[in-house]
């Protein structure tokens, strides 16, 4: 333990745990050894994870000297279409995905502009697009909500004060709810567009008036009783013309030119002398 504690942020080698050529798996007696592992991940793993950590260094470097700026909004819209994929996830590991996404998102907007830079696209034909489309480059206002549906207001109190006391929102919903489709995953609901046929008669009204990370008190709807839980909410975000202009026009230069969305052609852009060679 005390070694492990002295190697915290070091290779289990460089902490003084194992030796090169000391084993680090043992099965019926034949050794697997350090060397022989990081050779292993070197043959299987080694050029890829390489390359990759170069195309972001290229992309980063040449999109800089380019002045190649991707706008917040477009980040915030798709780290919004990113957040309303998952399922329920703490305030923690949220942050840690959106810091993981947006980095993704930046070097895909940053290579798509390097990769289309010089293929002209009209005006005409990019406004064209727009006015057609413009709808899919907008992100609508959503909630992610979990319920507890319950049939009178007596239980629906029992609920609630159990909540009060400190209960599990999603462990009263596998006990207490009535609504079979939700209740053994927590009572949740998931992302709801606020336009959409599918929200709940009520809940709406009674989630604009929570905090995020919080639970309603009972309230009456369709005939039941329900205590809803408001994740989080996803504003709406929409773009004008000029706005999303760049954007799409990098979009559709890339399919018309049936461009791959990779880097290898910027290599030759910057001097690069790795382990697999020049």
């Amino acid at each position: 333990l005390l070694m492990l504690e002295r190697g915290k942020g070091m290779t289990i080698l460089e902490a003084g745990i194992v030796g090169s050529d000391e084993p680090v798996a043992t099965i019926n007696g034949k050794e697997i050894t350090y060397n022989d592992w990081i050779a292993e991940l070197h043959e299987s793993y080694g050029r890829t994870t390489l390359k990759t950590m170069i195309d972001r260094h290229i992309v980063s470097e040449l999109a800089a000297d380019k002045n190649f700026e991707i706008n917040e909004k477009v980040i915030e819209r798709d780290l919004a279409y990113l957040t309303s994929m998952q399922g329920p996830l703490t305030e923690d590991e949220l942050k840690q995905e959106k810091e993981k996404w947006r980095k993704e998102i930046i070097y895909r907007y940053q290579l798509e502009f390097l990769l289309t830079e010089d293929i002209s696209i009209p005006e005409d034909e990019v406004r064209k697009y727009f006015d057609q489309y413009k709808g899919q480059y907008n992100f609508k206002p959503a909630m992610q909500l979990s319920h507890i549906l319950v049939s009178d207001m007596e239980t629906a109190d029992k609920v609630y004060s159990e909540l009060e006391q400190g209960a599990n929102f999603e462990q009263l919903a596998k006990e207490y709810s009535i609504d079979d489709e939700t209740k053994n995953n927590g009572g949740y609901l998931g992302f709801i567009n606020l336009n959409s046929q599918f929200f709940p008669e009520g809940y709406a009204d009674v989630a604009k008036t929570l905090e995020e990370h919080s639970y309603s008190k009972p309230f009456t709807a369709n005939n039941k009783v329900a205590i809803i839980y408001l994740h989080q909410t996803l504003p709406a975000i929409e773009f004008s013309y000029e706005e999303i202009k760049p954007y799409i026009k990098s979009e559709l230069a890339l399919h018309r030119e049936n461009i791959t969305l990779d880097a290898n052609s910027l290599w030759r852009q910057v001097d690069i002398d790795w382990i697999y060679g020049k």
